[in-house]
Formats: structure tokens, sequence, C-alpha cells
């Protein structure tokens, strides 16, 4: 147990409004040997898009001195990456406002490497942002370095206590508006990208439409509904998820709702594919796939599941319509990717494109093809 006089600076996971971190704080993300791989995927999304932060700078040597946004073949960020936490203080004369853990290992976990930083920059008085599954607050050492500096601590991946969670009752069939999940076929293959995309591309052209994030990388983006979804008890992720939707449904009255996927129906090490389609019972899917991907990310031993395959898992358990392919790029010259669109779209019968490298008018017009009765009604973006 905690000392009742460390409590006050530690912030809980599903954070009240004027408890979370104010929006565009300044912010240095660590994700030393990390930044544009798998394992990077925080920062990674995080440079591609923040609603919550302004990030200063990233620390990873094997990277130093690139641009942020070139290394992940966008265009420039202006974010510098730099060798170490020095570097990365001395980017501002002001002291940023937080350190972003950027690392999601499978283990969820720190190195005894990552530990030092992170007690590094809390002696500095940076407060620390971590989506890890072992939680900040609940460390005696970090802890005791937080009160002794002023520094906060923000857990997200925290939940709710227990007897705040909430269970499953069918409140999702209240929801009266298009409900799209991006699932996958494996993890950390672009779902929440696609899903910040997708969601952004509907607003813009005039289609009413929030995400409900269910990771954490999403919630430090700045998804204002959401949960941790890998978390949350088993006994309470469908209702939690549920509450999520219905949330974000109430307060936004949107024409469509954008769920994250999380892992893939068909992974053997992951359940929150079902229970994203349990909770939010989305009328339609659209899914992710690697071409060039092998092997599962994270388990070199297990191919990849076809995109076919996949379509037939998700349509048959989720009673529900795939109604296109958003392909991840990676090891793939512009050249494959547009092979792989053509071919898809001829095997599969539906359309295929890129979030990344296309416009986002082609996530549009899956939508829209899809669900045509949207292009008749008002158009009004959600800010």
């Amino acid at each position: 147990m905690l000392p009742s006089s460390l409590k006050a600076i530690f912030n809980a996971a599903k954070l009240p409004a004027d408890d979370r971190p104010d929006e565009y704080q300044s912010a240095i993300i660590y994700c030393e040997g990390n930044f544009t791989r798998i394992d990077g995927k925080t920062a990674n999304g995080l440079v591609r898009s923040s609603e919550r932060y302004r990030i200063l700078a990233v620390i990873d040597s094997t990277m130093a001195g690139q641009d942020a946004g070139s290394a992940l073949g966008t265009a420039s960020a202006g974010i510098p990456v730099v060798k170490d936490l020095d570097a990365a203080l001395a980017i501002s004369e002001q002291r940023p406002d937080v350190l972003i853990f950027g690392l999601a290992p499978l283990s969820g976990l720190m190195s005894s490497a990552d530990r030092a930083v992170v007690i590094a920059a809390i002696n500095q008085g940076v407060s620390v942002v971590s989506g890890l599954h072992e939680f900040l607050a609940d460390d005696q050492e970090i802890a005791a370095a937080a009160l002794a500096s002023g520094a906060a601590l923000y857990d997200i991946r925290r939940p709710r206590p227990t007897k705040h969670l909430r269970m499953f009752d069918g409140a999702i069939g209240e929801v009266d508006c298009i409900r799209i999940a991006v699932l996958g076929t494996d993890g950390a293959i672009g779902k929440r990208t696609t899903s910040t995309l997708l969601t952004q591309a509907l607003n813009d052209a005039g289609i009413r439409t929030v995400m409900v994030g269910t990771g954490q990388t999403g919630l430090m983006q700045g998804a204002a509904y959401g949960v941790a979804l890998d978390a949350i008890p088993a006994q309470f992720g469908v209702g939690e998820l549920e509450g999520a939707v219905l949330a974000a449904y109430e307060g936004e009255r949107p024409d469509v709702i954008v769920i994250e996927g999380q892992g893939a129906l068909s992974h053997p090490a992951y359940l929150s594919s079902t229970v994203v389609l349990r909770a939010s019972r989305p009328q339609a899917v659209i899914m992710q796939h690697a071409p060039a991907r092998l092997m599962l990310s994270d388990y070199p031993n297990v191919p990849m599941p076809s995109p076919l395959s996949e379509i037939k898992l998700i349509e048959l358990f989720g009673d529900t319509k795939v109604i296109g392919v958003a392909i991840n790029h990676e090891n793939m010259t512009q050249a494959e990717v547009l092979a792989a669109t053509v071919r898809y779209e001829a095997e599969l019968g539906i359309p295929a494109t890129d979030a990344l490298w296309h416009e986002p008018s082609a996530l549009v017009a899956m939508v829209t093809a899809a669900f045509p009765t949207l292009l008749a009604r008002p158009q009004t973006a959600i800010a």
C-alpha cells in the first residue's frame, strides 16, 4: 500500500476531464531503440497525431539526428530525434511538462534502462505519462521521487476501481448511428492510425464522426471517449466499452462512431477483438492488413492469416460486414501497395486503400458506398 500522502499526486487511467494533462502540454517521448518499429507504436502514433501534446523531441539514440516525421516516411514534423534525456531537455529553454513513455513492449513492462530514464526525468521535475501494464504509481521508488520533485504520474492503463466498472446491459441497442470498427489481421498493424485518419476524413467530408479509443496510445493522443481495453478485467470489458460507445453517442450525437480495434479476432493470444465486436455491435468493419508481413509480429512462428479468412471469421462472429481493406505498407514500395489494392479489390470484391499513402477520400468512399444515406444527411463535422 502507498502512504496516503502520496495518493494525491497519482492520476488513474480514466481521468476526469479537469484532472487530465492540459491540451497541448509540451512533451518529450522516450522510445529508445524502437522508434518507427512495432514496439515504438505509441511514439509513432503521437508523432503522427496528437490533440493533447506538443511534441518537442523523441529519444532514440539509434536514430538521433533525424526528423521524426521523415523517419516515419511522412512529411517533416519539425520534431528532432535525439540521443538521450539530456539532449531532449536541452531542446527548449523551458522544462517540458511531461515525458511520455513511448514504448509498447509485449510484456507491458519497463527494462532497467527504461526505468533509469523515467526516474531521471522525474528527478528533473518532469511528469511522466505511461501506458504500461506496470503502474508508475505503484512503484515505491518512482512514487517517492515524484513526491520529492513535485512531478505527476499518469498511468493511462489503470482501470477505474472494480466497484465502478460497468457490466454489459444491451444499451448499445439505443445507439442510433452507424458504427464502424477498424479490425485487423494482427496486433500493431495500424488499426489506430486508420481509425484516426478515417474519423478525420469523414469529419472533413462533413459527416459528423467521433472515434472511441480502445488502447493507451489513442487515449494519449486525445480521444475524448474510450477505455484501455486490455487493462479491464474480462468480466467488465464488454460493458466498459459499451459504455464508452454510449457516452460518445450521447455526448456528440454523431452520424458515425469509429471504434478502434485491438489485436485480431484470429490471434491466438489476444481476445480484445471479440470484445470490440460484442460491445459495439458494428454494422460494418474496415480491416487492416500488412501484405508483406508473413508471420504475426510478436509470434514469429505463427503465420499471418489471409485477408479472406479473417473477413469470413469477422463476419461470422460479429454478424457484420467488412466493407473495405486498409493496407499497412511496411516493407512495401508504392508500386507494391498499388498492386495489392488492385489484387484485393478483385479477390475480395471490396475497396482497398493505404490510409497513409493514398487520398483520405478513398476511406470516405468506402463508408458512403456501404451507407449511401450518409450523403443525404445535413453535413456538419464534429470539431
